[in-house]
This record gives structure tokens, C-alpha cells and sequence, in this order.
């Protein structure tokens, strides 16, 4: 791998390891405000994931010399994505039924959110250094 794609990686790691941390020393917290400790650290590997597929899937299309590749693989990785996160979620609502635990579900939305700005972000600026982009 080359500099500047682990340079564009290195936010998406980083919430991943915070994310991992708060969870694992923050088990008491969760506890107190009603979130599955185990819910959300699945949801954070999920996400951090998918992301990272994402991300690659999106990486060679910026390499492409055809333009609209890009915006292809925008697309489908966003398609992707979003349809492996909500399959998931569909199976976990089906598996627990009465006990879903709907904080940890809407953390884990907010990470969904948090984990696209940042891959958006990483792939706007490998766009931005490419010639004749």
C-alpha cells in the first residue's frame, strides 16, 4: 500500500480502536444508560468492516481512467453497504424480538453516519490528488 492510502485509512482505524476502547473500559456506562455492550462492539466490527471494503472497492475506481467509474463505485459500495447494515440489523430485530436493545441500534446508526463522513472524506482527498480529476 502506498503512503497516502494509509494516510486515508488512518481516521477510519482510529475510530475503530476508540470505539473498541470506550467500549470495552466503558462497560459500566453502557450499563447504566441501557446499552448492549456486546451489540455495539458487533456493530463497530460491522461497520468498520464494510467500510473498509467500501473504501477499497471505491480506491480503484479513483484509479480508473474512465470518470463515471468512479461514481459507479460510489454508488454500489453505498448500496452495499447500507443493504449488508440493514440485512443485519433485520436478522438481529428477528433473533432477539422483544429484547432488542434500541439504544446500542441507534449508536450504532450514529457510527454508521460517522463511519461514511469519514470514508467519503478519505476518498475525497485521494480525488483530490489525482491529475486531471
Amino acid at each position: 500500500m502506498n503512503k497516502s492510502l494509509l494516510q486515508s485509512l488512518r481516521p477510519l482505524l482510529i475510530i475503530f480502536v476508540f470505539i473498541n476502547a470506550f467500549c470495552l473500559t466503558g462497560k459500566a456506562w453502557l450499563a447504566k444508560n441501557g446499552i448492549n455492550q456486546e451489540v455495539l462492539l458487533a456493530g463497530n466490527l460491522l461497520l468498520f468492516g464494510v467500510s473498509f471494503a467500501a473504501f477499497f472497492i471505491t480506491h480503484r475506481a479513483v484509479r480508473s481512467e474512465n470518470p463515471q467509474a468512479f461514481v459507479r463505485a460510489m454508488y454500489g459500495s453505498f448500496m452495499i453497504k447500507f443493504f449488508v447494515v440493514a440485512i443485519v440489523a433485520f436478522i438481529y430485530i428477528m433473533v432477539v424480538k422483544k429484547n432488542v436493545n434500541k439504544p446500542a441500534l441507534i449508536a450504532c446508526a450514529g457510527l454508521y453516519i460517522v463511519y461514511t463522513f469519514i470514508e467519503t472524506k478519505a476518498l475525497v482527498k485521494l480525488l483530490k490528488q489525482k491529475k486531471n480529476a
